[in-house]
């Protein structure tokens, strides 16, 4: 663990660096396109994706700045096949990039396991609460101009019922999406990252 600890100290940009850091990005792409999926009773729009892990594991091997940088490279360079504008890779980016800030952040500080605990929970409950806002006052008005907001709100209200109203779509949808997918995706990091760093380092 200490040694671990020494490497990432004295990380620079080297050439295994940038290539670590240029693969985790590529699998992150990989990820965002071939596996996506709904979860139940959530508004069909809001797909799981694993395209943040690889962000979150560079974000704990080289710390928070590595792992913003990995998650803007996938969200970067998935605006070459968008289908929102660039709209939906900025939430996706606020949401997933403050998931991979904080734990990272923390993690760096504190370098053990209850740190890395700490740090997932608290970027878990981060990434809920931007994911809710960046919904409400960015992707909500972007498809508000192909689709009106009752047509909206009926669609998702037919996988959950408690979307009666924007907020409501707010508080029962973006919200425990977010939360849900940010709490599978930490729970996956602590599970592999020993393993991975290994390999990174």
């Amino acid at each position: 663990m200490e040694a671990i600890n020494n490497v990432q100290n004295k990380t620079r940009f080297t050439p295994k660096f940038i290539a670590s850091v240029g693969i985790l990005s590529g699998i992150s792409i990989v990820l965002m396109q071939i596996l996506e999926f709904p979860i139940p009773f959530m508004p069909p729009f809001l797909k799981f994706d694993f395209s943040t892990l690889p962000a979150l594991i560079g974000g704990f091997a080289y710390g928070p700045v590595t792992g913003i940088a990995i998650a803007f490279i996938k969200a970067a360079l998935h605006l070459l096949r968008t289908d929102t504008g660039g709209v939906g890779e900025l939430a996706d980016f606020l949401a997933s990039g403050s998931l991979v800030f904080v734990s990272s952040l923390i993690y760096k500080r504190i370098k053990t396991r209850k740190g890395a605990v700490l740090g997932l929970v608290l970027g878990a409950i981060a990434m809920a609460i931007v994911g809710g806002l960046a919904n409400y006052f960015i992707l909500i008005p972007f498809y508000t101009n192909v689709m009106p907001m009752e047509q909206i709100i009926s669609l998702c209200g037919k996988a959950n019922p408690l979307i009666t109203n924007t907020l409501g779509y707010v508080l029962y949808g973006a919200i425990p999406f977010n939360l849900i997918k940010a709490l599978l995706l930490s729970i996956i990091t602590f599970v592999l990252y020993k393993q991975i760093s290994k390999i990174l380092h």
